[in-house]
């Protein structure tokens, strides 16, 4: 099994008993370094102090399971106004929302683009463009995540 899902199987629990839901786990490496990072989410918003009570809640649990066996850096965050959209339970949550799709390659030009979340099947991401559905195949697709304009 692999950390993320180890961290979150353990982790879970702990974030919902701080009010919130578990919204990604990753163990990424950064500049030489390793970061296991959990992200937050909560009606109205996760704050500072949901960070830092799920941290501190966390901590020893981390020390006990042990899942890294390398130093890291544990962070734990808000899944963020603009976040990366991953599972299919994450798409149908959105569908209908404004959505940024960043492409492997260009298409007619675009790494990027933007419109309303309208499907999401196989891997598979349906935006509508100013009234023209746009279907772009799993493999051309790098990230999408929910797209504010400020």
């Amino acid at each position: 099994m692999k950390i993320t899902e180890q961290v979150w199987q353990f982790a879970e629990p702990v974030v919902q008993e701080h009010g919130c839901t578990l919204w990604d786990v990753e163990y990424v490496r950064e500049g030489g370094e390793w970061y296991l990072r959990l992200y937050l989410d909560k009606d109205g918003g996760v704050d500072i102090n949901d960070c830092e009570a799920v941290s501190r809640a966390l901590d020893p649990i981390l020390d006990e399971k042990d899942p890294i066996p390398d130093s890291y850096h544990f962070e734990v965050c808000s899944a963020g106004l603009e976040r990366v959209l991953k599972r299919p339970s994450d798409f149908e949550k959105f569908m209908g929302a404004d959505v940024l799709v960043k492409l492997y390659r260009p298409r007619n030009g675009a790494k990027e683009l933007k419109g309303i979340l309208t499907a999401y099947e196989n891997g598979n991401v349906t935006i509508d463009q100013a009234g023209t559905p746009v279907t772009l195949e799993k493999q051309e697709v790098a990230l999408v995540r929910l797209y504010v304009e400020f």
